[in-house]
């Protein structure tokens, strides 16, 4: 008995670890994690990766206009459409306040990659009830892929943000693939 409540606290701590507590999605480390084993994979499928980074367009408004219950809301039922229009073999992962990622593995085109972020666009787009609040919440995101953006979690993530401040410059609920002229910008910009 004492040794099945253990082993069930012991559960419970590993997934607070490692689940944001909200939305129930994986949280940044075991992001990470998951984007380490999928480059493992890879490598040795000699396949491609793909990483978006996803961020709500204006999602501060709602939180500062409506309260943080309603945002908290919006955030669940995003999460939920993130979730339902994904591959079983995909991770959606909540980073914190209203920025997701995904991992996409096993990708052998990037058109294949357009699709997904368009779909996502399109179904971000669509309205949220909460009460008597009718929301439209858009999203911009960026991607990059590997091997050819990165080779490991810390730079795809990085050059995947990048890409997704470009989409909001290019005026928001879009997508944009990440570029080395991006990083190239970042380096000019004078301080």
């Amino acid at each position: 008995m004492i040794h099945e409540q253990l082993e069930q606290q012991k559960d419970r701590l590993n997934h607070q670890a490692h689940h944001d507590a909200l939305t129930g999605l994986p949280n940044r480390v075991l992001f990470v994690d998951r984007v380490y084993q999928a480059i493992k994979v890879s490598k040795r499928d000699k396949s491609k990766i793909a990483i978006l980074f996803i961020d709500l367009d204006r999602f501060k408004e709602i939180n500062d206009t409506l309260g943080h219950s309603v945002g908290d809301k919006v955030l669940i039922e995003i999460a939920g459409r993130l979730k339902n229009n994904i591959r079983h073999v995909d991770t959606v992962a909540r980073l914190g306040g209203d920025e997701f990622t995904l991992i996409l593995p096993n990708l052998n085109h990037a058109s294949s990659v357009m699709e997904i972020a368009q779909k996502l666009v399109d179904t971000l787009a669509k309205k949220i009830i909460s009460g008597e609040n009718e929301l439209y919440v858009t999203a911009s995101i960026g991607i990059s892929l590997y091997p050819d953006d990165g080779d490991n979690t810390e730079v795809l993530l990085r050059n995947a943000d990048s890409a997704m401040y470009q989409a909001k410059n290019e005026g928001r609920n879009n997508y944009q693939f990440y570029t080395q002229q991006l990083t190239e910008q970042a380096l000019n910009v004078p301080y």
